[in-house]
């Protein structure tokens, strides 16, 4: 497979804050990346009501709808403070209070405003299936119908060295999993695009999962190799540092391996599609490493 000449445009980025530690950090990418596309940001908080369970005691419908004022009036006080706090040069995000579940609101608002990329945060580390099944950010990556870049934490903070340009946070290495499937080949488009915005190192990884005899192994490993080098044409190479890595094992611990050996601040995955997520929540390399990996996990459908 050779990638297709296809840009992805990012003109709109939209960031879901909860006033967590997490949404900070999602919050942090969202505005670099806004930064470096020349992108509109929109900051939203989702109002949940069964979160009030002093609701239950409005005495009338006037009671009931003045108090869900109130909520949505102090949210956007809240939120004008964290955007506040963490305030960087150059981008100036709109704000936005929504009422309903979380996933369903931040879904059907990325869907209205058509949104090309959402940034949230990922809730800790605590188990695959208690991190992932059910949470906010696994229902919105299963359904959204644009990218999502799950974050986390990073081990190594490269946020710090770049304060003093006022960017929020840069991106030296991003690495793109290939499987050489069609269901790539998006994902592939957007990991390029950050590389040339960024002018960030390139590693395109392939990995073997079924480990072949000792005498194939130098033989197996090139003809990986060849086709990571196919799969961006020569043209669109130029000025791109890019480099490749074959390794043999299962997957989602070789790509969190390298992602630690090399510094990774991206991992760039493609997903077949939004059943195939919901049929190997459990066990998939996409989840692990969301779950596992050391930076942020940008997610594309097929």
């Amino acid at each position: 497979m050779e990638l297709r000449d296809s840009k992805p445009e990012i003109k709109l980025i939209v960031c879901p804050i909860d006033f967590s530690e997490f949404s900070a950090r999602a919050y942090d990418h969202a505005v670099s990346l806004a930064e470096h596309y020349q992108a509109k940001l929109m900051a939203v908080h989702i109002v949940e009501l069964w979160q009030h369970p002093s609701l239950g005691f409005a005495a009338t419908v006037e009671t009931y709808e003045a108090y869900c004022q109130d909520l949505r009036v102090d949210a956007q006080s809240r939120l004008r403070e964290f955007l506040k706090n963490h305030a960087h040069d150059g981008v100036l995000p709109e704000l936005s209070i929504q009422q309903g579940t979380a996933p369903d609101s931040i879904l059907s608002f990325a869907h209205v405003r058509k949104a090309d990329l959402i940034v949230m945060g990922l809730h800790g580390r605590r188990g695959l299936d208690r991190l992932m099944l059910g949470s906010v950010t696994d229902r919105v990556m299963r359904s959204a119908q644009c990218p999502v870049l799950a974050v986390c934490h990073s081990t190594h903070e490269s946020v710090g060295t770049v304060r003093e340009n006022h960017h929020a946070h840069h991106l030296n290495r991003i690495l793109f999993c290939a499987d050489f499937s069609e269901n790539s080949d998006r994902a592939l488009s957007y990991a390029i695009s950050a590389t040339a915005e960024y002018d960030a190192e390139l590693i395109l990884l392939h990995v073997l999962d079924e480990s072949p005899s000792p005498s194939e192994v130098e033989e197996v490993v090139a003809a990986a190799t060849v086709q990571l080098d196919k799969l961006i044409a020569p043209q669109r190479r130029q000025g791109l540092k890019i480099t490749t890595a074959v390794r043999i094992g299962k997957p989602y611990q070789q790509i969190i391996q390298l992602a630690l050996e090399s510094q990774i601040d991206l991992v760039s995955m493609g997903v077949r599609g939004r059943g195939a997520l919901d049929q190997a929540i459990f066990g998939s390399t996409t989840y692990r490493v969301m779950q596992l990996g050391p930076c942020p996990v940008l997610t594309v459908h097929s």
